[in-house]
């Protein structure tokens, strides 16, 4: 007898092909990897160098506690003390604001202009009478120290600028350059 062949003794199972393997994946999957992984590289170095720009604000707020600590160890009744201290405060807010804006800038202002500055950068309220009262009992030693409340007030300002004060832009990174220079010396 003839086999026929399409009847259904000759029907065999299907033979599927193996399975895709993991590696090598896709060379859509490779650009994916190799995207990310550049962008998790760029954001650490990125992490690293913001941490290390940061580091004299660290150390800033460290030597703020480390005075406020001695602050409230002591009496602030004793004027001598106080009057320490809050130079130690003054010294320290003076030496940050030069670590993050140019030296010529910080360097020279006083008084009122201190405190616009410190306002304008940092979001705080030096100029409504906490500057003055820092600045009176730093040049004139008297017999009135400051209320506790009054220097409690002064260092949550003196914290929130070196927090929240903004970094002057570097003109050499940005590529301009001072007008008013330029202008002094072609004058």
């Amino acid at each position: 007898m003839k086999s026929n062949p399409t009847g259904l003794d000759q029907l065999h199972d299907i033979i599927t092909a193996a399975p895709a393997p993991w590696w090598p994946p896709a060379p859509g999957w490779l650009w994916l990897l190799a995207i990310v992984t550049i962008l998790l590289i760029g954001g650490c170095i990125w992490g690293i160098i913001h941490y290390q720009q940061n580091r004299y604000r660290r150390e800033a707020l460290a030597e703020l506690a480390q005075l406020e600590s001695n602050a409230a160890h002591s009496q602030y009744q004793h004027s001598q003390h106080q009057h320490t201290t809050l130079c130690g405060m003054s010294t320290l807010l003076k030496r940050t604001a030069v670590t993050a804006f140019p030296r010529p800038e910080v360097a020279t202002l006083t008084g009122p202009a201190w405190f616009a500055f410190l306002d304008s950068t940092g979001n705080t309220r030096f100029s409504e009478g906490l500057g003055n009262k820092l600045e009176s009992v730093i040049y004139q030693i008297t017999d009135q120290p400051l209320q506790a409340s009054e220097i409690t007030a002064l260092i949550a300002e003196i914290r929130i600028w070196i927090r929240q004060h903004q970094q002057a832009n570097d003109p050499a990174k940005s590529g301009t350059t001072d007008t008013t220079a330029s202008k002094q010396e072609a004058a």
